[in-house]
């Protein structure tokens, strides 16, 4: 039985552009958890995706980052990745 390994990438955000951001990142795939930070480091808000959560589960997540752009102007998204390298 072979481990997945993850590992993490940070993106810097203005809140007018972090839908986008997301469902740029999301479409990529590989992607097993989001991680928002406001501007001092504290989490905003942290989303476990797993395989198969895509498409209307996402959807209401989505609209609670739009609140969340609406209130932050600058922030961090943190994504977890799960590495395809390290997973054979």
């Amino acid at each position: 039985m072979t481990e997945k390994k993850t590992r993490t990438e940070e993106f810097e955000f203005s809140g007018d552009k972090l839908i986008a951001q997301i469902k740029e990142l999301i479409h990529k795939g590989n992607i097993r958890r989001i991680i928002l930070k406001s501007e001092d480091g504290r989490v905003l808000v942290d989303i476990p995706l797993t395989v198969g959560i895509l498409g209307t589960l996402v959807a209401p997540q989505l609209a609670a980052l739009g609140a969340i752009a609406a209130l932050v102007t600058k922030g961090t998204i943190v994504v977890e990745k799960i590495d395809e390298d390290a997973a054979e």
